[in-house]
């Protein structure tokens, strides 16, 4: 038994990545006329576009999500939202997640390298090369340039997958930096079924079911880094308990 439910995840896997990729290969041509109309105006059609990806991908991999609102998404002032990251589920969950409103998400560098795929994701991320001090610099100021537009921004301040079975792994302190010094409300969103859709350990464990995302109430940032880091870290901690993510391990 356990042999043939290994077969049809990897059977559902394949279909699944080749749906995502038929999918990019016919929206490619949409991003590339929407890249020629600037960074504000292309990089927002760019999202509208991404969107619409998600909306197509999960119904066709029978995922269904829903937004779970403890506190409101203010449209009339930009925030940085910080979002537990757990999985590659994560990107098309945030299509779902941050709408109607225009965001810019900051992404690593190397994605950008994938064929096709790095293109549309170049266009549509604030790029951040870790190993560069300059490059990490230069990537802090693209995203206050953001917020001054009044459009908001998304960060994993774990950096990097949470593998620890802990609700959140140690937070960069970037984030809280950022919004102390534009002074910008943080919003912190928990993800709470990406692990369960697809694990961090294999691109076969690939499975069908729910995608709820919560949004907790906005954060002010005050002026020490540390003291608003910890807030957004006790306040997604208990809301990941609370919910009782399946990751979450003694």
């Amino acid at each position: 038994m356990n042999q043939i439910k290994k077969f049809a995840g990897i059977i559902y896997s394949i279909y699944a990545f080749t749906v995502f990729i038929a999918l990019m290969f016919i929206l490619f041509p949409f991003v590339i006329l929407a890249s020629f109309f600037g960074k504000v105006r292309g990089g927002n059609m760019i999202y509208h576009i991404c969107r619409f990806w998600a909306d197509i991908a999960l119904f066709l991999w029978g995922m269904y999500h829903r937004n779970i609102y403890e506190a409101p998404v203010r449209k009339n002032h930009a925030v940085i939202y910080v979002f537990n990251h757990i999985s590659y589920m994560d990107i098309p969950f945030m299509m779902k997640t941050f709408r109607p409103q225009p965001v810019r998400i900051l992404g690593k560098a190397d994605m950008a390298k994938i064929p096709v795929f790095g293109y549309i994701y170049r266009e549509a991320v604030v790029l951040v090369d870790r190993e560069s001090e300059a490059g990490r610099q230069k990537s802090v100021q693209e995203l206050k340039n953001v917020l001054a537009r009044n459009i908001s921004i998304v960060i994993a301040p774990e950096g990097t997958f949470n593998m620890t079975h802990k609700p959140l792994k140690e937070f960069y302190n970037g984030a809280f930096k950022i919004a102390i010094e534009t002074n910008t409300p943080i919003q912190p969103v928990l993800f709470l079924d990406a692990y369960d859709r697809l694990n961090y350990n294999s691109l076969f464990s690939l499975t069908p079911g729910r995608s709820r995302a919560v949004f907790l109430p906005e954060i002010l940032p005050g002026n020490d880094v540390q003291q608003l880091k910890q807030q957004v870290y006790d306040a997604m901690e208990s809301g990941l308990t609370r919910y009782k993510a399946s990751w979450i391990h003694e």
